[in-house]
């Protein structure tokens, strides 16, 4: 009677972990559709883009700090009050009456959203070992992927049919029932003695990394990489990140203790999710440009081919969760790595030419590799570290694969900013000297947006009004030479890609043997690249 009121409880609580995990990540991709009506209702155009950032800064910086507080606090505690704070910033979002308004409760739901990212990782590493373990978290992975498959679609579908209001809203009504259902799953925390918080850690840590963040953000868009506000954010961060350091080593409860960072495991896994981040981020954020400004096919078709690599993912998210235990996690993760790098590799192969089809299957190579080390990140964790320590192990893993996405647009978009100078330079130049004198004004305009913002002149190409602009005989000639200019830049952004996909496989190799956990002998499987796990319930 008591198994069955226990297999019960559990049942109620993975209902409510895919439900919750579902609708966090669906928030992910779902807003995005709505912003041309958000805009439209609202105004405040220039100001569209806070909308991500004020939810990734905050959603990224509560991360490992929840990841703490579950370990201190309890796990119910810790996503029940997530979930509260996420459905009453989701109900005022959909109440603000202008753009700062909006910005001010996206940037609180993504105090929640910061909160339900590692938490079911955390419980289903709580309920479950070994083989169990490995196949429900290639299923969270599978869910987080199909969210953000069907996010759009969604989106499209709930602003068509309501308004854009409701693309928050409907977080309400999903988030009571996930809530009740964790709420009786899990149980509370039976307090052993005195909560110590790491106060200093706290606040450290988010001048730190929001600054880092936000100068990430900023930089080379808003702001000039070497002006007083960047080198000023960067100048907080580093003080921020070094005050976090110094504060942690003096913690009695630090939220990411550096002694972990001497552990082989731990530094390997989270470097490998750091640059595999950097890849996939890439991979999403650039091969939408190179479709619509070179292929020429609309923005829902690119995003079509975006959805065979998050289907790919899927299937490989809950395959893999059986394969580890027949290969051994280090050598699935290499397996991963060298796919996606090779997914990389052929989209340096893209051209003018290239059918959707074709780039189709070039993205669900990416996703096979994706779906192969995603899931075993948090595994190999999990598995190499106490259960006192596993809230701290499994949301660094989210902290630095989020961290790592930032770094990947930054770092990718300053490669491509800087090939279209390089190739515009190389390609457009010559043409533009060849103008008749009478153009002398703007061939003088074209040529400081090559030194300054090349991008912007690359832009043109996604939108046919502003080539509609130009004489028809001028455009029909500077339209291939803008492609070709963007389609160099996108290669040497797909090659930047595959090479830190590759520095991430390297840091792969340091791995030790990482050992499941066994059922019928209580130990760890001997040898990892034969080990075959059973599963251990609780």
């Amino acid at each position: 009677m008591v198994k069955q009121e226990k297999d019960s409880k559990r049942t109620l609580l993975l209902i409510g972990l895919i439900i919750a995990m579902f609708f966090s990540a669906l928030d992910g991709t779902i807003v995005g559709t709505a912003m041309p009506r958000i805009v439209g209702d609202l105004g405040g155009l220039s100001m569209m883009t806070w909308l991500t950032t004020a939810y990734l800064l905050t959603s990224t910086t509560v991360v490992p700090i929840a990841g703490k507080l579950a370990d201190l606090l309890g796990r119910r505690v810790v996503y029940v009050t997530g979930l509260i704070i996420f459905m009453i910033a989701s109900a005022l979002c959909g109440m603000a009456e202008n753009m700062t308004q909006l910005i001010i409760y996206r940037g609180l739901q993504g105090i929640g959203g910061g909160v339900l990212m590692p938490m079911a990782m955390i419980v289903v590493g709580d309920l479950f070992t070994g083989a169990q373990r490995a196949k429900f978290q290639g299923v969270f992975g599978a869910i987080f992927g199909l969210a953000s498959v069907i996010g759009p679609q969604i989106g499209g579908w709930i602003v068509d049919a309501w308004n854009w209001k409701w693309v928050f809203y409907i977080n309400l009504p999903v988030g009571i029932i996930a809530t009740i259902l964790i709420a009786l799953g899990l149980q509370g925390r039976k307090h052993t003695g005195p909560i110590q918080f790491d106060i200093a850690g706290m606040f450290t840590m988010v001048v730190g990394v929001v600054s880092l963040l936000l100068a990430l953000s900023l930089g080379g868009k808003d702001y000039a990489w070497d002006s007083w506000q960047i080198l000023g954010l960067f100048a907080l961060a580093l003080i921020g990140l070094v005050g976090f350091v110094i504060a942690e080593t003096k913690a009695k409860e630090p939220i990411l203790p550096m002694y972990l960072f001497k552990n082989r495991t731990f530094t390997s896994l989270n470097l490998i999710g750091f640059f595999m981040s950097i890849g996939m981020f890439g991979a999403i954020t650039f091969v939408p440009f190179f479709m619509q400004g070179i292929v020429g096919v609309s923005a829902t078709e690119s995003g079509m081919i975006m959805t065979p690599m998050m289907v790919s993912m899927i299937i490989t998210s809950i395959i893999g969760g059986q394969l580890v235990y027949k290969i051994g996690i280090k050598i699935q993760i290499i397996i991963g790595m060298l796919v996606m790098a090779g997914g990389f590799g052929l989209l340096t192969t893209l051209d003018m030419n290239t059918a959707k089809l074709v780039a189709t299957s070039y993205m669900a190579v990416i996703g096979f590799g994706m779906g192969l080390v995603m899931p075993l990140l948090t595994l190999a964790l999990q598995e190499s570290f106490s259960r006192e320590e596993l809230g701290v192990v499994t949301s660094s893993s989210q902290f630095f694969r989020s961290i790592g996405g930032t770094f990947g647009i930054t770092i990718l978009g300053a490669v491509m900013n800087k090939q279209a100078g390089t190739a515009l330079n190389d390609k457009l130049v010559p043409f533009l000297n060849t103008l008749p004198a009478q153009a002398s004004e703007m061939i003088t305009k074209f040529k400081e947006m090559i030194a300054t913002n090349p991008e912007g002149l690359l832009q043109s190409l996604f939108s046919p009004e502003a080539l509609k602009q130009l004489p028809a005989a001028l455009a029909e000639k500077m339209t291939p030479i803008l492609k070709t200019s963007l389609m160099d830049s996108l290669h040497s952004v797909f090659l930047v890609g595959l090479v830190i996909i590759v520095i991430g496989a390297v840091f792969t190799l340091l791995l030790p043997r990482i050992k499941l956990s066994d059922r019928k002998t209580g130990k760890k499987a001997g040898n990892e690249e034969e080990a075959k796990v059973l599963a251990q319930s609780n």
